[in-house]
């Protein structure tokens, strides 16, 4: 059944995973195969999950964890046990997920049986440990969910707001050339009251942002 945080930064910000992580060890016989990947929301990391079934037809189990969201959006979780003893497997790799504080990112466990039973203990030892040793491999690079505000200037104005702008953590959108200068930027909303301070002290309050 399929049910669906230490880099936390702030809730405007967050860590993904760079790239795919894979981890592969062998227990009494059995073959662990531990995928880490980014997947930004469900359905991607649902379609992860059947992308690793397709290559693995034959293995016996293929356990599955995501946390597709931002880390702290329990809508955006997900695990499987695939046939495993319930508790034994997807909820032990969720468990790790959540302590990275990683966000988007989804986990497959590949298990070709060996014919030795491990018992519960020991299968949630298994896939934990798949899953703790391949986030130390990962990768990680910064999210910011920003928002968006317009700023409009004077043409003599321009050159002195660019080079605030570009000393910031801004995105520039947009920028319209008419009669006067409209440009539209990324911002993150926990840096928007010391961008506008900065602003405002550098044109004695005559530009403001404008939220869209």
């Amino acid at each position: 059944m399929i049910s669906t945080n230490q880099f936390i930064v702030t809730s405007m910000e967050y860590y993904v995973p760079k790239s795919e992580v894979i981890f592969e060890e062998e227990i009494k016989k059995s073959r662990f195969i531990t995928y880490i990947r980014h997947t930004n929301g469900i359905e991607e990391a649902k379609a992860f999950l059947a992308e690793m079934r397709a290559t693995y037809p034959d293995a016996r189990h293929h356990c599955w964890a995501t946390v597709a969201g931002t880390p702290n959006d329990s809508q955006q979780y997900g695990f499987t046990d695939d046939g495993e003893p319930q508790g034994t497997a997807g909820k032990p790799m969720l468990n790790h997920l959540l302590g990275s504080g990683l966000g988007e990112i989804s986990v497959v466990v590949v298990r070709y049986f060996g014919g030795i039973k491990l018992g519960p203990g020991g299968l949630v030892r298994a896939y934990g440990n798949g899953v703790q040793q391949a986030l130390l491999q990962v990768e990680k690079r910064r999210k910011v969910i920003r928002k968006s505000y317009r700023l409009q200037c004077e043409y003599d104005q321009f050159n002195s707001l660019q080079n605030l702008l570009e000393s910031m953590d801004i995105e520039i959108y947009d920028q319209q050339f008419s009669d006067k200068i409209v440009i539209e930027l990324g911002i993150n909303p926990n840096e928007l009251e010391a961008i506008q301070q900065a602003i405002t002290e550098r044109f004695s309050g005559q530009l403001a942002l404008i939220e869209i």
